[in-house]
């Protein structure tokens, strides 16, 4: 009897280890895949997060700048100032005058952290444009008050990139934009 059962262990043993080998390899590719993914979201995430901050960064910019904003916008929105965050980029504009552009990376705008988180920042960036509020035509020429006061209705166009931002470009990279409205006393 015992003649009989000699060497069926080594085959069951072998059997397992190949099925428990593939149940490992499936985890990995899984795992891996999952990983990519959040990868890919947490990108994302950042280049949204980047846009928020220009827009962050031009709402401190035109509290410091009143003055600038009494006067008709002078800058050009070219492609000579702004680099990806261009009007035509931009459904809800129509114009090619603003108050100010701007961009920035990451890392200018937090400082304080770790070295590789600093040099993950320097991967993010933001270009902002200011702008007379557009009417329902897009046509942002003149100003707009907000009825009974003296408030002028103003937009900041944002967008964030996922590189450097001088290595950004419209057709390469992730970019997000964000519209904010705000009004100030300009008076």
């Amino acid at each position: 009897m015992r003649n009989k059962q000699k060497g069926f262990a080594l085959p069951i043993s072998l059997l397992l280890l190949v099925v428990m080998t593939l149940m490992g390899a499936t985890l990995v590719g899984i795992t891996t895949g999952e990983v990519r993914d959040n990868d890919k979201k947490d990108s994302a995430q950042q280049v949204f997060y980047a846009a928020e901050s220009g827009i962050s960064h031009a709402k401190r910019w035109m509290r410091a700048n009143t003055s600038v904003l009494n006067s008709a916008p002078k800058v050009s929105l070219n492609s000579k100032n702004l680099k990806w965050c261009t009007p035509d980029y931009l459904p809800n504009f129509n114009g090619n005058k603003g108050f100010a552009v701007n961009r920035k990376t990451m890392s200018e705008m937090i400082s304080g952290t770790e070295p590789g988180e600093t040099s993950r920042l320097k991967t993010f960036s933001f270009e902002y444009f200011i702008a007379y509020t557009p009417d329902k035509n897009g046509n942002s020429s003149s100003a707009k008050k907000k009825p009974g006061t003296n408030k002028t209705y103003y937009t900041i166009y944002s967008c964030g990139c996922d590189t450097r931002k001088i290595l950004c470009k419209n057709n390469q990279n992730k970019i997000v934009s964000l519209e904010a409205t705000v009004t100030i006393s300009t008076q």
